[in-house]
């Protein structure tokens, strides 16, 4: 799973957000670190809707011109698999920096 999805499903794991609300939690989850480009949210976001890890979500004010997405069961279950993926990764590496297998 690329960062990019990664972030962008992790964002959506908390709540849905619309497209402009995903940018920002992205750059305030990476403190800055990553600022997606619109095309690229929206190319991920195509992708992932149409996999079925997220889906339109239908805001309480219909009259603002905007998408709105949030995260499926399928969805949430990738992210918590890359948050288990990485969570070995670290204890591998803590341990193999420390000198010793883990």
């Amino acid at each position: 799973m690329s960062e990019t999805v990664f972030l962008i499903l992790l964002s959506l794991a908390e709540t849905p957000r619309h497209g402009y609300a995903i940018l920002q939690d992205v750059e305030a989850l990476t403190e800055g670190r990553v600022k997606l480009s619109t095309g690229t949210l929206y190319g991920a976001l195509r992708r992932l809707l149409d996999d079925g890890s997220i889906r339109r979500f239908a805001e309480a004010d219909p009259s603002r011109d905007r998408q709105a997405y949030e995260l499926t069961g399928k969805g949430r279950e990738l992210v918590a698999a890359e948050v288990h993926r990485m969570n070995h990764l670290t204890a591998t590496a803590q341990a193999r920096l420390a000198g010793r297998e883990a």
